[in-house]
């Protein structure tokens, strides 16, 4: 899973802006996931394989926001 997590520096609105872009997120879950992280510190905002996962936390990375890797609990 990719995890991002909520920061002092980015706006909500930028957060929601990076979902959109990269992951092709509608903007109400662009925005649902924007607030999770606002609100609850954190939000699981992919899951997949763990190539594609480390890719995503990259990207992430490369727009400014801080995301992490995490197996699935399943």
């Amino acid at each position: 899973m990719t995890i991002v997590w909520n920061d002092p520096v980015n706006l909500m609105s930028y957060v929601a802006f990076v979902f959109r872009t990269y992951f092709g997120y509608s903007q109400e879950k662009a925005n649902t996931l924007m607030l999770q992280v606002h609100n609850n510190g954190k939000a699981v905002v992919s899951s997949g394989s763990r190539e594609e996962m480390e890719r995503h936390v990259n990207a992430m990375h490369d727009y400014g926001l801080w995301a992490t890797l995490q197996r699935d609990q399943k």
